[in-house]
């Protein structure tokens, strides 16, 4: 990585961008974040706001509004930028939009000399994930989407409301689409250690009442019921964000669920969907392939045929 200091830029300064920054502050995750977006006023606004959280912090975090020539020593480039979805429509509807912006705003960092890690948010996050990739001429190590992270946490969040542990003892992913088409892969799921088809088996008594096609719906449906009643998810994603963040910078090998280009894996190439990676200082260093169950296989390939779908709707040129 090009800086020694660990730099963060931010680019979309919205309700994902603002709260993915004041995340990391709070996190003491870096030491430098740069603010990037269209309003000149509000950005500013925002990095003085968020400076002020510094006598509250671990460590003192250099918040500063900036411009795409800042990315140039930056170790991450987050991507927030885009328009929110619509009540009652669908992440893909923002693929034209997110092409425009894209398409033209990654050669311009780029360019300023960025050669980190770019980090995508924005949504279809797995079609933007591809189109950075196509037009950064980055390796898949260093273009990364956030996937189906926040997917795989609200998931361990809502069976942790039917099982007695902390989300956090539950393991397992969601796979595919961060979108309509994503899945849990429930042959992966444990328990402390233990499957979840499993304990639902030899506790029926227990746990008969727990749908797992239900749960996986609810999954799926978290991020609109968020979106209806307050316009957008924040919280969720920015502490998502924040984390990969962490993962990266500290060389954690961390195995978190991201939108990541398949050269081969599960059967599929030449599309970006969330799967399973390490996370390391360069970005993803592996790509973690479960043994799924055919019926999880049939899924997975007809998630990624909606995503390729999308992308190819957008003409933009397969890598690899």
């Amino acid at each position: 990585m090009p800086s020694k200091a660990r730099k963060v830029a931010i680019v979309g300064i919205g309700a994902v961008g603002a709260s993915c920054a004041y995340a990391l502050v709070n996190q003491s995750v870096c030491d430098e974040i740069v603010l990037i977006g269209r309003s000149t006023k509000k950005i500013h606004a925002h990095a003085l706001d968020l400076s002020h959280c510094m006598d509250f912090t671990h460590s003192r975090t250099k918040v500063s509004a900036g411009t795409y020539a800042d990315c140039r020593d930056a170790d991450i480039v987050i991507l927030c930028a885009g328009v929110l979805t619509m009540p009652g429509g669908n992440r893909l509807d923002l693929a034209a939009s997110s092409f425009e912006i894209y398409s033209k705003m990654i050669p311009r960092i780029v360019d300023a000399g960025f050669g980190g890690v770019f980090l995508v948010a924005a949504n279809p996050v797995d079609v933007v994930t591809s189109i950075v990739l196509e037009r950064s001429g980055f390796p898949r190590s260093r273009v990364i989407g956030t996937g189906t992270s926040i997917d795989t946490a609200r998931l361990k969040t809502l069976l942790a409301e039917h099982l007695p542990v902390d989300p956090r003892s539950i393991n397992g992913y969601v796979l595919g689409e961060h979108g309509q088409s994503q899945f849990p892969a429930w042959s992966h799921v444990t328990i402390g250690g233990k499957p979840i088809l499993d304990i639902l088996a030899q506790h029926g008594d227990r746990f008969g009442k727990l749908n797992l096609d239900e749960i996986a719906l609810q999954t799926r449906d978290a991020g609109w019921e968020i979106l209806q009643a307050k316009g957008a998810t924040t919280f969720g994603i920015a502490s998502a964000l924040a984390a990969i963040v962490r993962s990266i910078l500290n060389d954690d090998q961390k195995i978190v669920a991201v939108s990541a280009f398949l050269e081969g894996e599960y059967g599929e190439t030449g599309v970006c969907a969330g799967v399973p990676a390490i996370l390391t200082r360069e970005g993803i260093s592996e790509l973690v392939e479960l043994n799924l169950t055919p019926e999880e296989r049939r899924k997975f390939a007809d998630s990624c045929a909606v995503i390729r779908d999308a992308v190819a709707a957008l003409s933009i040129g397969a890598k690899g």
